[in-house]
């Protein structure tokens, strides 16, 4: 039996398969996008049975569900940085570094959607319940760092523009990663692809409205 097959059974021997598991799954979601991730592929991609994956996690959804939990903390750690290096933030220019910063994380984006759709409702309630613990704590920070930078958002005001950023990266993404038909369409008809494979500038646009709308009033 290879070494990719054998069982791992130190604690830490675990972890790195875990680690490895997470880390095909998350390259099979750039090469196809989150849709098509299957858990036969995944342990495929590490040299696994698609049975032994149940050691780690208990299903596809929570194997993603543990991938939007650290995409929280990656965008959080992110956005954090960009607001630190920002001054004079006007609408367009927050906008702008914000869909900067959800561009940059194209899986996280992905997953929007299937959290909402799928994953955190096919999980056991406390998986549920850890995942929205980490995605509240990552949400606060973002929230006390808008408000505290020089956005002219107050705390209410950047948890509107934060519930814009997310449903505005999320329909987006899916519209920025067209099927081969519609890419097929497109090409034939370009004006329907108005709205299509362009995610920063498309966002930018409506996070620019949501910031107008969300800042505070004198």
């Amino acid at each position: 039996m290879s070494q990719a097959r054998q069982r791992a059974r130190s604690p830490q021997d675990k972890e790195l398969r875990k680690t490895a598991l997470l880390a095909a799954a998350r390259e099979l979601a750039a090469e196809r996008g989150v849709r098509e991730v299957t858990l036969t592929a995944v342990t495929a991609r590490v040299g696994l049975h698609p049975s032994a994956l149940r050691r780690y996690f208990e299903s596809r959804e929570e194997l993603l569900l543990e991938l939007a939990e650290q995409g929280w903390a990656d965008w959080r750690d992110r956005l954090l940085s960009d607001l630190d290096d920002a001054t004079e933030l006007t609408p367009e220019a927050l906008a702008s570094v914000v869909s900067g910063s959800l561009e940059q994380l194209p899986l996280f984006c992905d997953l929007l959607t299937h959290v909402v759709l799928s994953l955190e409702g096919a999980v056991r309630l406390e998986r549920a319940r850890r995942y929205k613990l980490a995605a509240t704590e990552a949400y606060d920070a973002m929230v006390e760092a808008l408000a505290g930078a020089d956005t002219g958002l107050d705390r209410d005001g950047a948890r509107t523009f934060l519930a814009g950023a997310m449903s505005c990266a999320a329909y987006q993404f899916q519209l920025s990663r067209p099927s081969d038909t519609l890419r097929e369409l497109y090409a034939q008809e370009p004006r329907w692809a108005h709205d299509a494979l362009r995610f920063r500038e498309q966002l930018t646009t409506l996070l620019t409205a949501v910031a107008r709308g969300a800042r505070r009033t004198a």
